[in-house]
């Protein structure tokens, strides 16, 4: 999508004119993204975006944030049934109930880990390549992606699988997406 600002022409991967998803493609989407907490909120808003698109995630994020204390693993792993029952009653989010057990229990998971959480996803990341010219270019999944969701799985972790944990990849910078004449493609 090209956008002229006057003289100058800013073209962007094409996601649409969504002022929210303009915001977050130019400032988030790609960027190097670490630290348990944030990664844990990315993989599961990964996993509740499955089967939906972003833009609904992306405008229920903040609600999400509330209702699932920040992402804080600590505290969404002491999640108990009453919880299940209020985030069911949840509007401001996705009730869908196996997204939310596999959010708790991923949680949960991530609390036991017995290493860092950040250098487990962060080892799958692939060398750099070469920059995607259109969107056909640019793959539902990888072998790298596919390694990880076999890993998060074996571990425990529910609801990833390798087309979501690709779309997490994305998401935190671990592969650039962004097409090569993008704006935000250099901007990481």
């Amino acid at each position: 999508m090209s956008v002229s600002t006057g003289a100058e022409v800013v073209v962007r991967c094409p996601w649409g004119d969504d002022p929210a998803m303009i915001a977050y493609h130019d400032t988030e989407w790609g960027r190097e993204l670490r630290g348990d907490r944030e990664l844990f909120e990315r993989m599961s808003l990964e996993a509740f975006q499955s089967g939906l698109s972003w833009a609904i995630i992306l405008r229920k994020r903040d609600n999400f944030r509330e209702a699932f204390a920040g992402f804080d693993p600590e505290a969404v792993a002491a999640f108990g049934d009453a919880d299940v029952a209020r985030l069911l009653d949840d509007a401001g989010i996705v009730r869908n109930r196996l997204k939310i057990e596999a959010t708790i229990s991923n949680a949960r998971t991530l609390v036991g880990l017995d290493e860092s959480f950040t250098d487990l996803l962060w080892s799958f990341a692939p060398p750099p390549g070469p920059a995607p010219t259109s969107f056909a270019d640019v793959p539902a999944t990888t072998a790298e992606s596919i390694a990880m969701a076999k890993t998060l799985k074996r571990k425990g972790f529910r609801f990833v699988g390798p087309t979501t944990a690709y779309a997490l990849m994305q998401a935190t910078g671990m592969v650039n997406d962004h097409l090569a004449d993008c704006v935000a493609r250099t901007k990481r």
